[in-house]
């Protein structure tokens, strides 16, 4: 296999695990244990479905860590179109993985409030509730924060995408549009939840260019273009 392919395909792969298993713990694990405006059956539902619950919490470590690998294997594949470019998707990338921990670390804290163990015994169960909410909503708040870095490495990386030569441009349009999308739903969460179901929708579109992306490389990989002088040479 080109060596440019297989760069290509082993970050497909990792950007595919990511966008796999990240929604474990953003949408699947709401949607089935969190019931909006009762602390009190959320924390149950957390109790009662714990297994469910630790599986977030490995999907967020799992995710943390192949987007790690990703962005690495991202700058291997585009270091030699513009290494600055490339060292800023790079970094903007690599604040996902602490970020991600830190929201593994809230989730194991609202875990052990919700099993009520005996050392907990000085709080009662109101108690427990209030300080478990408090971790979730943490969780949530950070999740938005979070979505600031997941659309600002998208600008540097459609950068290199569009010069690069070896991927189709209409990739780098709509890889733009999703770090548009990401920073608008940053923006709603943080300073205007009340329109956070809308730009949700609105976004969604906008947000599958990194799910075209990543099947594009994995499957079809990258293949170098010859130059338009080179290309008409060969045909004379």
């Amino acid at each position: 296999m080109h060596s440019l392919s297989k760069k290509a395909r082993v970050a497909g792969f990792f950007y595919l695990l990511v966008i796999l298993i990240a929604p474990l713990r953003l949408v699947y694990i709401p949607s089935k244990l969190f019931v909006d405006g009762n602390a009190a059956a959320t924390i149950n539902n957390i109790a009662a479905h714990e297994m469910l619950f630790r599986l977030g919490i490995v999907g967020d470590l799992l995710t943390a860590s192949a987007s790690l690998v990703l962005t690495f294997m991202l700058y291997r594949l585009f270091k030699e179109v513009n290494k600055s470019w490339a060292l800023l998707m790079l970094m903007m990338g690599f604040m996902d993985t602490p970020l991600y921990f830190f929201n593994s670390l809230t989730d194991m804290g609202t875990l052990i409030l919700a099993q009520g163990p005996d050392f907990l015994a000085a709080f009662d169960q109101a108690q427990r509730t209030g300080l478990a909410t408090l971790l979730l909503k943490m969780h949530n708040l950070m999740t938005f924060a979070s979505e600031i870095f997941w659309g600002l490495w998208l600008f540097p990386l459609a950068a290199l995408v569009y010069r690069c030569g070896f991927l189709p441009r209409f990739l780098a349009v709509w890889l733009t549009i999703n770090g548009v999308a990401y920073l608008a739903l940053s923006g709603a969460g943080l300073l205007r939840p009340e329109y956070n179901e809308l730009v949700a929708n609105l976004a969604f579109p906008c947000q599958l260019g990194e799910v075209a992306f990543a099947l594009w490389i994995l499957v079809l990989g990258a293949k170098q273009r010859q130059p338009a002088a080179l290309r008409g040479a060969a045909v004379a």
